[in-house]
């Protein structure tokens, strides 16, 4: 991938797209769940219907898959299985959402896609032909999916034009922020599969632009633009992480940007892109919470500031953190990539829906 960017043959995430096309399965149905594909809003979605007779109304959930905003996809067969299980397992009706990747597309893209899916879904008269209980759907996601998701349930807050409140929102190993990549788990955890931090700071860039000097400048850890000074307390991680998290690191100021970079890029500083910059007055309205981080994952912090921001903000919130994993684990449930990690993991998630769902 990326000797075929160097040499302006193709673009690097175009290349890694092609890992995860292979992965891509047909919408089979089964003997539990009927598996169609449709679109919401124009968007592309993968539908999951149980096929027992309803007991009444059921559950929802709308999910957004990872892949750092370029790759993945509903279709691939690891999504496919936990949108079997969770529609099965939970009785619910289960949106998995194919939204627009980059390249070409960069955001506010992907989250309008997202957005526009989940407003579609929370319509009464949608809600009713699926048969799912209005007071009984969340949104949920893993890594680049978890900051969908946690982008939605913010901007859902102050929609007027949406009546249908989320009942809860799952973050699966989230990115939330885009200001600091040289947090203590950016640089304790740099080089461990399966998101190393340069893959991170990859994905990131091309979320916002295909600009090499971007890149450049979150790879060094000074693309913050002095403008974003006020900000800096929502990301202080002296104050938001737990002191066994902190290790050994102490706190810094930022190598502040160019003002030119944040106003050609104006989504570093927009909480739809990093959530975790929303103010505690935004955060106070929002549904109950399952946050799941990972110890060797360059996104830990990320997801455990949020937990611990929401608390702050009187959210319910129930931070799972697995001490034993790593990034993209709860994807590790099938043959040839199964780990007893995933599966336990996967179930804490699941349990949390059943209780709380």
């Amino acid at each position: 991938s990326e000797a075929a960017d160097m040499l302006g043959l193709v673009n690097y995430m175009e290349v890694m797209r092609l890992f995860t096309t292979v992965e891509i399965v047909p919408p089979t149905s089964d003997e539990n769940v009927t598996v169609t594909e449709a679109e919401f809003n124009s968007v592309p979605v993968r539908l999951y219907l149980p096929r027992r007779a309803p007991g009444g109304l059921r559950r929802a959930i709308v999910y957004f898959h990872g892949g750092g905003w370029c790759m993945g996809d509903a279709g691939m067969h690891s999504y496919d299985h936990m949108a079997r299980r969770f529609s099965n397992e939970l009785d619910a009706v289960v949106v998995s959402v194919n939204y627009r990747l980059a390249p070409p597309h960069h955001f506010p893209v992907q989250f309008e896609d997202v957005y526009s899916v989940t407003k579609f879904f929370l319509q009464s008269k949608v809600l009713s032909q699926y048969g799912v209980d209005p007071a009984r759907v969340c949104v949920a996601g893993d890594s680049a999916g978890g900051n969908l998701a946690a982008a939605v349930a913010q901007e859902l807050l102050e929609d007027a034009e949406v009546q249908t409140k989320l009942k809860a929102q799952v973050l699966i190993y989230p990115a939330l922020q885009a200001l600091d990549l040289a947090l203590p788990s950016y640089q304790d955890n740099a080089h461990k599969p399966i998101l190393s931090r340069s893959l991170m700071v990859r994905f990131w860039s091309e979320y916002f632009s295909s600009d090499p000097a971007l890149r450049e400048a979150m790879a060094s850890n000074a693309h913050v633009p002095p403008e974003a000074s006020a900000l800096w307390p929502l990301l202080n991680w002296s104050l938001w992480l737990p002191p066994d998290m902190r290790g050994a690191h102490r706190p810094s100021s930022p190598v502040w940007g160019g003002a030119e970079l944040a106003r050609r890029h104006p989504g570093l500083l927009d909480p739809r892109a990093s959530p975790l910059l929303a103010s505690q007055a935004r955060l106070r309205g929002l549904p109950p919470a399952f946050v799941l981080t990972c110890e060797h994952d360059v996104l830990r912090d990320d997801g455990v500031m949020y937990a611990a921001r929401l608390r702050d903000a009187g959210v319910p919130v129930t931070h799972h953190h697995a001490k034993d994993g790593f990034h993209g684990a709860v994807t590790f449930l099938t043959w040839p990539l199964e780990l007893t990690l995933g599966h336990r993991l996967f179930n804490t998630c699941l349990g949390w829906l059943r209780d709380n769902l």
